[in-house]
Order: structure tokens, then C-alpha cells, then sequence
């Protein structure tokens, strides 16, 4: 994390900490702390900065596509999803009447709660790397504040079992990311909800065409409550296979030579046929926190657009980002073709998609839009 990030984060910490609970302040400072990582280089904040949509936009050598681990050298093979907006997400579970794996956290959903994520970075070998729960806990009695909140909150005793004190840690960090910090619904497209914004003719636009089933396939794993509704969330929490193409240069970065097995890999999951499936991901805060997809293989928003126009449009077969065809998918067998069916885009229609996509952008992240 740069000097000036690091600045900013604290500075975000000191103007809402007063707003917090003891649990949502204890969790607040744990989300900044690097000294929870093996060699003090990360924390929560530095793959999902506050600053920048909760997500990471250090580079990494590898444009975004993925973080760089605690070691400075490891990168993981996926791109870290926004934390904006997770605490809306439901506990992982298979929904019998839409016969479909619904929630959780992490792109395969292999964290079922927030809380669960919360205590899967720290473990990483490819991110925080502490060994186990018992040194993570070592880290956090280094701090007299530390000690004394845990105490207050989670009784006297708390610190006599590391593995009940890091679920501890684990609940406080998991209480700040469910503030309204990380959910604000305040962008312009909320604000027009109350009244507060008027749409420009691009925009309103951009809306019809997303909302309706006739024309494009948006809605149908993107909304959740409708069209107007307060408090739309931007996706269904479903899994599908949109056949993403092999993001060859993280794979050559991060050492990974297998295909990404998506919902297959969540160690709950054993159906073949969720194989390449990954979480439809929040649109929200989706302009300032590219580049896209699982694994990052897209840098503009435009692009993503486009892919899912390629399904439907015979006139769309160039990557605009590559001048060359689209590259296949990772996984084949298993893409959503039912659910990509849509009417084709004209490229104004593309730019009005675009246009939507960036109401969606918290209030005080709209000085990131390009």
C-alpha cells in the first residue's frame, strides 16, 4: 500500500469510527492492521481498499488482474472481488425450488458467511500467510487495545482458546464490513429512486434495455428485486458459466497450469456439472472496480458488454481489447446459453449499458468514472 493510500484509509477509519459500535471498532481496526499478516506488508484494507471501491488497485505486475501476497512475489489466480456490497450476500446454500446454489463468499462461494471469509486471508499461503489461528492471535495480543476490547466484548477469558478468539476476530471484522460503509446505497441511480438525480437520455436508456427481458439478458442474473426497487443489489447470488477464455497472462504470473474449476472447487460441491460456474458478482461500484471477470482477462467495461453481445450478435466476433477473435472458453460444457439469450446490441446500445453501469457507482467513488 502506498504512502497516500494508507494516509486516506486512516483517515476513513477516524471520521466513521465515532459512527461504530465497540465490535464494529474493534473489527474496523483489525480490517487495517498489517501486523496480521506474517511480514507486516497486508492487511483486509490492502486487497479491498476503502479508498477505491474495497477493491485492489496496486497493479501487482499483473494489471489489477489479481493481488500480490504478503511475500511480495505470490499472485493469486483470481481477481479479488469488491467487498462493497458482500454483506448483502446469503449464507451459501443449494435452493431446491430454483434448483440452484445460491451466496457465500469468495468467487466459489467456498466461505458460506461473512465471518467466514474474514478468517480465510489470514491462512493463505498465497496472501496474509500466518501459519495458523494460534500465531494470528499471538499478533493481535502484541496490541494493549487489542486485549482490552477483546475482553470487553467477547468476555475475560476469550484470549484461554486461539482458535474460539480468532472466530472472535473473525465475527469483529465480518461486524464492520456489515456497516453501511460498505453499503451506502447512495449512487446516482438510488439518488434518482428518491428523486435526486435526473437521468440523462443515454442513461435512461441504458436502464430500459438492462431491466428488460426482451432485449438483453442483464436482468436475468443481475436484479434481485426489480426494476425502481430500493435496495437492488445487482445479482441474484447465483453460479453460472458465462465461458470466460483463459486469462493466460495470470496464469503464467501465478504459476497456475489446471483449469479453474469455479463451483467446483467449493470443497461442499460435488456435482460435475457446476464445473466452471462462478458467482454472479454485485454491479454495484462494477466501473471503479475492473478489470472483469473471475479472473480479470477484461480491463474496460465496454468489453464485458460486448462479450455477452457475441452470444447473440454475428457482427461481434473481435476482442476490442486484443483485435483478434474471441479466445474459447476455459470451460465449455457447462456456459448458461439458455440464460445469455438477447437481442443483439447496436454499439449506441453498448454505450448506454455502459452509461447505466456507472450510475451504479457509490457517491463517493464518482471521481474514479472515467
Amino acid at each position: 500500500m502506498t504512502k497516500s493510500i494508507l494516509i486516506a484509509s486512516l483517515l476513513f477509519v477516524s471520521m466513521y469510527s465515532s459512527e461504530l459500535t465497540p465490535q464494529e471498532t474493534l473489527g474496523k481496526s483489525l480490517f487495517f492492521d498489517k501486523n496480521l499478516s506474517k511480514n507486516k506488508t497486508m492487511s483486509c484494507a490492502t486487497c479491498h481498499n476503502p479508498d477505491m471501491g474495497f477493491s485492489d488497485h496496486r497493479g501487482n505486475g499483473v494489471s489489477n488482474m489479481a493481488s500480490l501476497g504478503d511475500n511480495g512475489k505470490s499472485v493469486g489466480g483470481r481477481n479479488a472481488p469488491t467487498a462493497s456490497y458482500a454483506n448483502q450476500t446469503p449464507s451459501f446454500h443449494y435452493d431446491k425450488k430454483e434448483k440452484a446454489y445460491v451466496g457465500g463468499q469468495f468467487w466459489d462461494g467456498r466461505a458460506s458467511t461473512l465471518e467466514d471469509q474474514a478468517g480465510g486471508p489470514p491462512l493463505n499461503p498465497v496472501e496474509m500467510e500466518m501459519p495458523n489461528e494460534n500465531e494470528v492471535m499471538k499478533r493481535v495480543l502484541e496490541n494493549p487495545y487489542y486485549v482490552s476490547a477483546f475482553k470487553d466484548i467477547y468476555g475475560k477469558d476469550i484470549f484461554k482458546d486461539p482458535k474460539k478468539a480468532f472466530v472472535a476476530l473473525t465475527k469483529s471484522i465480518a461486524s464492520f464490513e456489515r456497516t453501511t460503509e460498505f453499503s451506502p446505497f447512495d449512487s446516482k441511480y438510488d439518488r434518482y429512486l428518491r428523486d435526486e438525480y435526473d437521468l440523462t437520455p443515454l442513461e435512461d436508456l441504458g436502464k430500459a434495455l438492462f431491466f428488460s427481458n426482451n432485449n438483453n439478458s442483464c436482468s436475468t442474473c443481475h436484479v434481485l428485486k426489480g426494476e425502481d426497487k430500493e435496495g437492488e443489489t445487482f445479482t441474484n447470488f447465483q453460479y453460472h458459466n458465462i465461458g470466460v477464455p483463459v486469462n493466460h497472462a495470470l496464469n503464467k504470473k501465478s504459476g497456475t497450469k489446471s483449469a479453474d474449476e469455479g463451483l467446483l472447487a467449493n470443497p461442499t460441491v460435488t456435482d460435475v456439472n457446476q464445473k466452471g460456474k462462478f458467482k454472479v458478482p454485485t454491479l454495484r461500484n462494477v466501473a471503479v472496480t475492473g478489470p472483469y471477470m473471475h479472473n480479470g482477462v477484461f480491463k474496460e467495461l465496454r468489453t464485458v458488454i460486448e462479450f455477452y453481445d457475441k452470444y447473440n450478435n454475428q457482427e461481434r466476433t473481435i476482442n476490442p481489447e486484443t483485435g483478434k477473435k474471441w479466445a474459447d472458453p476455459e470451460v465449455e460444457e457447462t456456459i448458461a446459453k439458455e440464460e445469455l439469450k438477447a437481442q443483439k446490441l447496436t454499439d449506441r446500445k453498448v454505450d448506454a449499458l455502459v452509461a447505466f453501469l456507472k450510475l451504479l457507482t457509490d457517491k463517493k467513488y464518482e471521481h474514479l468514472l472515467k
